[in-house]
């Protein structure tokens, strides 16, 4: 079983994101599971929603305390909430920023994990240029499948379409294949400096 962490405010998808997951992974024939945990409900307040994917039936229900993969839609929550909790050393992290791992102060915490399996990518940025919202799931959705493979981005685009429609739809699945390509990048970068 693969367990996913997605940290963000109210307001920026992150339970659609963990849907639009658990749907790709059902998409692509898995059995998967999705479901958010709210603090106060408002607009901006830090939400977490957590998927897990599984070759079988997962019975499981409680919160995701010990990921092997974490999203992070909002980097302002780096420093207010423990979102490394239970991270495994070999674990994956993607976080919605265009900065480095310095620029946000984690820099000491990521050289302990392994470089090929922790990125940024600029959804907001994305969102606002395809989407013209910026809200960020659907772009970290990508990421998130270039990065650990857990989901295929083509049925990231599918779970896309068929949640949304129309235009919403499409901008979305263009902000995430722009951000699968982004990370693809960005960790052929970081290969060829390790070589």
């Amino acid at each position: 079983m693969f367990e996913i962490r997605i940290h963000g405010r109210g307001g920026q998808g992150v339970v659609t994101a963990a849907e639009l997951l658990s749907i790709a992974a059902f998409i692509e024939g898995r059995h998967a599971q999705a479901f958010p945990s709210f603090g106060s409900e408002r607009m901006g307040a830090p939400v977490v929603a957590y998927c897990r994917i599984a070759d079988r039936e997962i019975r499981l229900r409680e919160p995701v305390l010990a990921p092997q993969a974490l999203i992070v839609q909002d980097p302002t929550l780096l420093h207010q909430v423990d979102v490394f909790s239970g991270l495994k050393r070999d674990g994956y992290m993607l976080i919605n920023t265009s900065r480095s791992f310095e620029e946000l102060g984690i820099g000491a915490f990521v050289s302990e994990l392994e470089a090929a399996r922790l990125g940024t990518v600029p959804a907001t940025e994305l969102a606002l240029e395809h989407v013209g919202r910026p809200v960020p799931n659907a772009a970290l959705l990508g990421g998130f499948a270039a990065i650990c493979g857990q989901v295929s981005i083509d049925a990231v685009c599918a779970a896309i379409d068929e949640r949304f429609s129309g235009r919403v739809a499409n901008s979305n699945a263009i902000a995430a294949r722009r951000a699968y390509q982004h990370v693809l990048a960005e960790r052929e970068a970081i290969h060829a400096q390790a070589d």
